[in-house]
């Protein structure tokens, strides 16, 4: 008789995501127009995209796409150490430190890769990291790989820093944080930050990925919003950023001075052994920082559709228990609480024919269960008036599905 294997688990393992709602499910879609998807065949209208600017689909960053096609083919071929480095992405680079006004930029394949390579390359064993507890995963994990001692800080908490810092007799101290935080859309203290990193002797790893494109002057990201030009930042902060956001194609990129740049092209296993971004990816992404500092029109109008819709939510949604996080960025998240009403709205929604999707833990924290609505450029206000409508109906329902259970 064959004795049992632990890979016999995996159904019974499986089974147990569901009673607490936490099993993940994909969706197949095609684009629309504007901010409308085909999502398994139904048509609808997405408060769910990252396209912060709607530039995904915009005809100048496809045009450009084909005309890097033709020229290097869709492949990169090779490691950028090796023969994948293209003047094409090179030139990007350049680009890239330029817009940012830093000194150098290093262009990875994806933002997870840039982050779980970045931070290994900087610290090890013996060494000291400090992470907001709101972090991205990617963070977290490139925390986890460099072997160095993790300090987890109340999010948000200079304080709390500050002390860990203090009490710290680590060689290198590296901080990491987001600028925006992806589920919560509230921004990072970062000229409180790069303080404490000056008084400390410690570096500032900054993941812009949802700031990058959308905030600043010209749309040049948090660093710049908060008022730090390069040479006030460039001695203490690592600006990291991905590209498959605002910036509509795909891919990230960390700048800042070019010795340290310099170090994570030697250092980062990430990067070194990966194979390039093809060559039309960077055509197109030259093709989008033209349109991001041009087009100011798509910020002015994100920014317009952001207060429509906290304006309207905070009317309809009053004695619901349903609460609007503190957010000014493209990141409006509405907290619920419990995982199968969160759910259940969601589900409330797609019958109205508009997506957004319902977070659970744990991506956030238990309890914390919300709908993560996403604002972009491409959204009209009449597509923001729907949805404001739509919830306030939906939390209407839900709270006096809550009170039958209450009196029954």
């Amino acid at each position: 008789m064959t004795p049992p294997s632990w890979l016999d688990a995996f159904p019974a393992r499986l089974a147990e995501l569901d009673p607490g709602h936490l099993r993940r499910q994909r969706h197949v879609v095609t684009p629309g127009s504007g901010a409308r998807l085909n999502v398994d065949g139904q048509a609808m209208l997405a408060f769910c995209s990252n396209d912060y600017l709607g530039l995904a689909t915009h005809p100048a960053l496809v045009q450009a796409a084909c005309d890097g096609a033709r020229a290097y083919g869709v492949g990169s071929g090779g490691s950028p150490l090796v023969s994948g480095h293209s003047a094409a992405n090179a030139s990007l680079e350049q680009a890239l430190a330029t817009f940012v006004g830093l000194e150098r930029a290093l262009y990875f394949y994806a933002g997870y890769a840039a982050n779980i390579g970045i931070i290994p390359a900087l610290v090890g064993a013996g060494d000291a990291v400090f992470s907001d507890a709101l972090n991205h995963a990617c963070l977290i994990d490139g925390a986890r790989l460099s072997r160095a001692r993790i300090h987890r800080y109340a999010h948000a908490d200079l304080a709390a820093l500050d002390s860990q810092l203090s009490q710290s007799s680590a060689p290198r101290k590296l901080v990491i944080t987001d600028a925006v935080f992806s589920m919560d859309g509230d921004s990072a203290d970062i000229a409180g930050l790069l303080a404490l990193c000056e008084r400390h002797d410690a570096l500032l790893l900054l993941d812009d990925a949802h700031g990058f494109g959308v905030l600043g002057p010209q749309g040049r990201g948090s660093l710049a919003a908060a008022g730090f030009h390069a040479v006030q930042a460039s001695r203490r902060v690592l600006y990291m950023a991905t590209l498959g956001k605002a910036a509509g194609v795909a891919g990230a990129f960390v700048a800042g001075p070019g010795v340290l740049v310099e170090w994570l092209l030697q250092k980062t296993r990430s990067y070194i052994f990966a194979t390039a971004a093809p060559a039309l990816l960077a055509t197109a992404l030259r093709a989008s920082l033209q349109l991001i500092e041009h087009e100011n029109w798509r910020r002015i109008h994100l920014e317009v559709l952001i207060a429509r819709l906290r304006s309207g939510l905070s009317a309809g949604l009053q004695g619901s228990g349903w609460q609007l996080s503190d957010s000014k960025t493209a990141i409006q998240p509405l907290l619920i609480g419990r995982n199968d009403v969160a759910l259940a709205a969601m589900e409330g929604l797609r019958q109205r024919g508009i997506w957004v999707p319902a977070i659970r833990p744990p991506t956030v924290p238990e309890g914390t269960a919300r709908l993560r609505i996403a604002l972009s450029a491409a959204h009209t206000e009449g597509d923001v008036d729907l949805l404001i409508d739509a919830l306030t109906a939906l939390a209407r329902a839900s709270c006096r599905h809550r009170a039958d259970e209450l009196f029954s």
